[in-house]
């Protein structure tokens, strides 16, 4: 019993302590429960090796060493023509498509924000320069970094060398944009090769809003129209672009929430698919990621609401209760990964400090904070939320 006393008061002075240097209760416990977890990715990521895009190259890409490629997931050969262009087959993941480029970039995002995650919580420099060895090879040395713009991504053997839709591979780049941010004011910090790595996150922001690709993708009416809006905003809080910053939270109030949300908080475009539950959490995690990234005191998106009312607020209260209860949801279950969602979805930890709402920040305790489902990883662009919260 006195243990549990000493426990008790232990928590409490935590708590006050957090509270008086402003610190909320939701972050207190979000620190708590991320910690061990952050801390153990980060003593992982201390042993890797920078593995970009120069690493490995498919036969199958038009673009040369230091080009992202990847292939479309749902297509498949043509059985009844085998040497003929692929065939789509919605929702089902063709597993002899060329991932390696994605698979680097998400290992990549995932020591980052690793990295940055440990940093933060400890403040030790050897965290920040382990980043800077991966960040320098992605975007600084001549032999390894990636070249700023996305032509050979999602491909479709006979069809398509590249494709527009392939923007939402680099979700993964934002939190290393925001793994740089958490570290960049670090004693160890080369700052010529953060404003290196500014400028090719720059230039792929030039490319993002000027090439067919990148305007064919932000005018997607789905899931990857509102990925656009997020990397954007992203990339252009990192390097400082407050044209681009406005022009995203004009297109989160004015296209993405009232076209997109019904009067009931869903998102009926991901709903008609055939993955709509994991579709829905995804949606919804960029949209609260959008608002995480954009709102302001000035400029609050959290508290937005369309004039018949619909809010990022309504968004999760429609969907919460299908991740506290996945076996209510109205629809079929998904062709693919249905036992594998939900995880810790971004958009309950973002929106229960949003709304001071412990209830979505106790079901988001309560979920897996370690997946290791590729399928699911691709989908999840926000693990370290300590360094968005920060």
């Amino acid at each position: 019993m006195y243990s549990q006393f000493l426990t008790y008061c232990l928590m409490i002075c935590q708590l006050s302590v957090g509270i008086v240097y402003g610190q909320s209760v939701e972050r207190t416990v979000l620190v708590a429960t991320l910690k061990p977890h952050s801390l153990a990715e980060a003593r992982w990521a201390m042993q890797q090796e920078p593995v970009t895009v120069t690493a490995q190259t498919s036969v199958r890409s038009a673009g040369g060493k230091h080009d992202f490629f990847s292939e479309g997931d749902y297509w498949w050969p043509d059985s009844t023509n085998r040497q003929g262009p692929y065939i789509q087959r919605d929702g089902m993941t063709n597993p002899d498509n060329f991932v390696a480029h994605r698979q680097a970039m998400i290992r990549f995002s995932r020591i980052v924000g690793a990295l940055a995650s440990a940093y933060v919580l400890t403040h030790d420099e050897r965290y920040v320069r382990q980043a800077f060895r991966h960040l320098n090879a992605w975007f600084v040395d001549s032999a390894t970094r990636m070249n700023p713009s996305l032509l050979y991504a999602q491909a479709i053997k006979g069809r398509f060398t590249g494709r527009g839709i392939g923007i939402i591979d680099t979700i993964h780049l934002m939190e290393v944009a925001q793994g740089l941010r958490a570290i960049e004011q670090a004693k160890s910090v080369n700052k010529q090769s953060v404003a290196a790595i500014r400028r090719w996150f720059a230039d792929y922001l030039t490319w993002l809003t000027t090439h067919p690709y990148g305007k064919d993708e932000m005018n997607a009416k789905n899931n990857h129209g509102t990925c656009w809006v997020m990397q954007v905003a992203s990339f252009a809080r990192l390097t400082n672009n407050d044209s681009l910053l406005t022009f995203c939270r004009n297109r989160y109030r004015n296209v993405l929430l009232p076209e997109q949300m019904a009067a009931d908080g869903s998102f009926p475009q991901e709903l008609r698919r055939t993955k709509p539950y994991g579709y829905s959490l995804f949606n919804l995690d960029a949209m609260t990621t959008i608002c995480q990234i954009l709102s302001t005191p000035t400029d609050n998106l959290w508290t937005y609401q369309t004039p018949d009312g619909r809010s990022i607020r309504q968004g999760i209260t429609y969907l919460h209760p299908f991740v506290v209860n996945k076996a209510s949801w109205p629809l079929k279950p998904d062709v693919m990964y249905w036992n594998d969602w939900p995880v810790a979805q971004p958009f309950l930890v973002f929106g229960a400090v949003a709304y001071k709402q412990n209830e979505w920040l106790d079901t988001w305790k309560k979920l897996d904070h370690d997946p290791q489902v590729e399928e699911v990883l691709r989908n999840l662009p926000i693990r370290n939320p300590l360094i968005w919260l920060n």
